[in-house]
């Protein structure tokens, strides 16, 4: 028994989930991204003393005080070596891939005996390896922990910022301080951002009719008009013979494709024999 349908193919595909956000928080471990997220939005992460708390992305949404709203995404704590798979590195940056807008969150407190310029050097080290297109992407450097901040360390941290010209605010989300006018600044400037495409235009895919397929040969020996080509063969591979509506099908095509008035113009005439693939038929008018 013939067995209709087109044959299959086995194909091994490999998925990567990235999160859509319009910002992404940025920076070391225990900088304060999930107690910023926390406050400024209804997200819940873990927060705890100590590091890679966060082991996933989380979202909030972000209302502004003009109405509008956007979507801020917590990003797991990038650490060095992040870009060649150290930690969870290629897991956490595939995230920021998608955001328009960075905030590169660093701790001034120096609690953690860290240098923030180091810490921003670092982390645009990684990013610039991993990808050249995430190392362009607009940041804006968050200092946080500005309730308990070590002045010397912001001073370095403000004069980078200058040298580099990108826009610096001091925060602490335990007081709330600096908090709205970094809000208020994210809100005006991601509007004049471009939106991320949903694809690398690397990856996309155009596929274009080959002409041979296109191509219908009709042989004819004695009473029987063999069909060849690869448009109808695969048409006659979705019918089902036995069914009224999809030989209707079939019929349809032979008269779309042209191949109808072609067998005719062949001389077939009732009682021939129409042969397409592996399946014969009697020609009537």
């Amino acid at each position: 028994m013939q067995k209709t349908g087109e044959p299959g193919k086995e194909q091994e595909i490999i998925l990567e989930l990235k999160i859509l956000a319009d910002v992404g928080l940025l920076g070391f471990p225990n900088a304060g991204k999930s107690t910023f997220l926390s406050t400024v939005t209804d997200a819940r992460p873990k927060i705890a003393n100590y590091q890679f708390t966060t082991l996933e992305p989380n979202l909030g949404v972000i209302k502004s005080k003009n109405g509008t709203s956007f979507v801020i995404a917590d990003i797991p704590g990038i650490i060095e070596g992040a870009s060649k798979g150290v930690g969870l590195g290629l897991q956490f940056l595939r995230h920021i891939e998608r955001t328009r807008l960075l905030l590169h969150l660093i701790d001034i407190s120096g609690l953690e005996g860290r240098n923030p310029v180091d810490d921003f050097n670092i982390i645009n080290k990684e990013l610039k390896e991993y990808s050249e297109k995430l190392a362009n992407k607009m940041q804006i450097i968050v200092a946080t922990k500005s309730d308990i901040e070590n002045q010397e360390l912001y001073n370095q941290l403000e004069k980078l910022a200058l040298e580099k010209n990108i826009k610096i605010f001091k925060i602490s989300s335990v007081t709330g301080k600096g908090l709205e006018e970094l809000l208020d600044y994210v809100s005006k400037i991601l509007p004049t951002l471009p939106k991320e495409e949903l694809y690398d235009i690397k990856d996309k895919v155009i596929y274009e009719l080959d002409d041979e397929e296109n191509k219908i040969e009709i042989i004819r020996t004695n009473n029987v008009f063999e069909v060849k080509g690869q448009k109808i063969e695969k048409i006659i591979r979705r019918v089902n013979i036995s069914d009224n509506e999809s030989m209707y099908y079939l019929h349809k095509n032979l008269v779309n494709l042209g191949i109808e008035a072609e067998l005719k113009k062949k001389g077939i005439k009732e009682g021939d024999i129409v042969k397409i693939s592996n399946y014969e038929f009697e020609w009537y008018e």
